[in-house]
């Protein structure tokens, strides 16, 4: 079963790369493969602690799979974590950890690990799949680096 993990440190917050992660429909607008994201029947399940039902549309020239998650996103311990619930795959999980490192900077890591239900499509989404999830790190800080970037200038009047 294919895995990838990645730890990271990044220039920004725990809280603000935990609440870039967990604004799930921006994913469209830059992660690798992303075609589209609808997230439904949010709820809180406790203090801190929310859960979504998410479908996502992933997309590479003629090849189209949608699958639907259920995501837990866990602040008090700054942790998502996704659990496959339907589409192309007979095993998926997602983790992501934020470990502060300071007010301004945190560790990131992001571990999946999945595997296609059949084999043709493994073949045809495998090696496309691992390039995506070697490029979903840069991705998300990236993004960190225009979101909380254009934050921190409009707070300081530019």
């Amino acid at each position: 079963m294919p895995k990838f993990s990645t730890s990271r440190r990044v220039r920004h917050s725990a809280a603000d790369m935990f609440d870039l992660v967990a604004d799930m429909g921006n994913y469209p607008l830059f992660v690798p493969l992303c075609e589209s994201l609808r997230v439904s029947r949010r709820a809180t399940k406790g203090e801190g602690v929310e859960t979504a039902l998410s479908e996502m549309t992933v997309a590479y020239k003629f090849l189209r799979e949608t699958f639907t998650t259920f995501v837990t996103m866990d602040r008090p311990r700054l942790q998502i974590h996704v659990e496959y619930l339907d589409g192309p795959f007979s095993h998926l999980e997602n983790r992501w950890t934020f470990k502060p490192v300071s007010e301004r900077s945190c560790d990131v890591e992001f571990f999946i690990s999945y595997e296609f239900r059949s084999r043709t499509l493994a073949f045809l989404m495998g090696a496309m799949f691992e390039t995506a999830f070697r490029k979903f790190a840069d991705a998300f800080e990236r993004r960190a680096d225009v979101v909380y970037s254009r934050r921190t200038r409009s707070a300081a009047g530019g």
